[in-house]
C-alpha cells in the first residue's frame, strides 16, 4: 500500500502548506511545470519523486525528467505526463499509445483545473490535479492525494489550499 500525494503546476513555488503534505505521503509524483528545480530538490530530500517535465520548464529540468513517466505502483500501471488532455479530448501526440496500451491510471497537468474521471473507453481513471503553484488564472491552489493498495486506486482526497492571492 502506498500513500501518494500527486501535484502539478508549481511554477516555482513550494511552501510550507505543500510541505505537510509531502510528510504524511509515501511518495509524491509531479505533473509538470514544475519551474524552478530547487521545487522537485526539496521534494526529494523528503520522499521518493516521480516526475516529468512541462511546457514553462528549462532545458535542465528535461535532462532530469522525461517528458512521460510511466511505470508501476503497486499493481498499477501509471502514466503521467504533462499535456495530456481528458478523456474523449486527449492530446494528439499521445492518442494511438492511449489506444494501443492504456494504463490504469492516466495523470496529467498543464490545465489548472482539477479534474477526475472515469474514461470507459480505455477502462481507466484520469487524475488532473490542478496547480498548486501560485502563477495562473486558478482561485484555488489543489492537489490531490490517495492510496494505491495492490490493484486498488482508492481513499481519493481533494486538497484546496487557501484562496492564492
Amino acid at each position: 500500500m502506498k500513500k501518494i500525494l500527486l501535484l502539478s503546476d508549481t511554477h516555482s513555488h513550494i511552501d510550507d502548506t505543500i510541505l505537510k503534505y509531502v510528510a504524511q505521503a509515501d511518495e509524491v509524483w509531479h505533473a509538470g511545470d514544475i519551474g524552478d528545480l530547487k521545487v522537485t530538490d526539496t521534494l526529494k530530500k523528503l520522499k521518493p519523486l516521480r516526475a516529468v517535465y512541462g511546457n514553462i520548464d528549462d532545458a535542465q529540468a528535461r535532462l532530469e525528467f522525461p517528458l512521460h513517466n510511466r511505470f508501476h505502483c503497486e499493481g498499477v500501471a501509471v502514466w503521467i505526463t504533462h499535456i495530456g488532455g481528458y478523456p474523449g479530448k486527449y492530446n494528439p501526440a499521445i492518442k494511438a499509445e492511449m489506444d494501443s496500451n492504456p494504463p490504469k491510471l492516466f495523470i496529467c497537468g498543464h490545465s489548472h483545473i482539477l479534474k477526475v474521471m472515469f474514461d470507459k473507453k480505455h477502462n481507466l481513471l484520469h487524475m488532473n490535479p490542478g496547480a498548486v503553484g501560485k502563477s495562473g488564472f486558478h482561485q484555488v491552489r489543489t492537489m490531490l492525494r490517495f492510496v494505491i493498495d495492490k490493484d486498488a486506486i482508492k481513499d481519493l482526497e481533494i486538497i484546496e489550499i487557501e484562496n492564492k492571492i
